[in-house]
């Protein structure tokens, strides 16, 4: 089983793997702080300066002036602003692994040479001139 699991890591792919995942959170980040700070406050000017991110329901009983507050009172809320939110970043990075893809596709079918013609056989006569020539000796 270690013999495998080391055959396993040795592979390229697990490596290419691994880097892929570390630049993915990373772009993860970067793509939550776009939407938490360039796109929340946008659609936050649209609905007349409400913080989308903190938009919530209540499931029980009791006043609180923020979701925070909510949470920190062990209240149940429905966060439905943080799930919006969640969508809009899934969109995003969706988008871009999209273009990726689509990218790398496209730069494979341009690296790959067009496949090279069969070489023609000899023709009838050809045959028929070198069994001839095959008798004649």
């Amino acid at each position: 089983m270690i013999k495998e699991f080391k055959d396993f890591i040795a592979k390229g792919n697990v490596m290419d793997m691994a880097v892929g995942i570390i630049i993915g959170a990373a772009f993860t980040a970067i793509v939550t702080s776009l939407v938490g700070d360039l796109i929340n406050p946008i659609i936050s000017l649209f609905m007349g300066g409400v913080d989308f991110a903190g938009q919530y329901t209540l499931l029980g009983e009791g006043e609180y002036g923020s979701i925070t507050e909510a949470e920190e009172a062990g209240a149940a809320v429905f966060a439905w602003g943080r799930f919006i939110m969640a969508i809009i970043n899934f969109l995003i990075i969706a988008f871009v692994v999209f273009m990726l893809v689509k990218a790398v596709n496209k730069t494979k079918k341009a690296e790959e040479p067009a496949p090279e013609p069969a070489p023609a056989g000899p023709t009838q006569e050809e045959l028929l001139a070198d069994i001839l020539a095959a008798l004649k000796k």
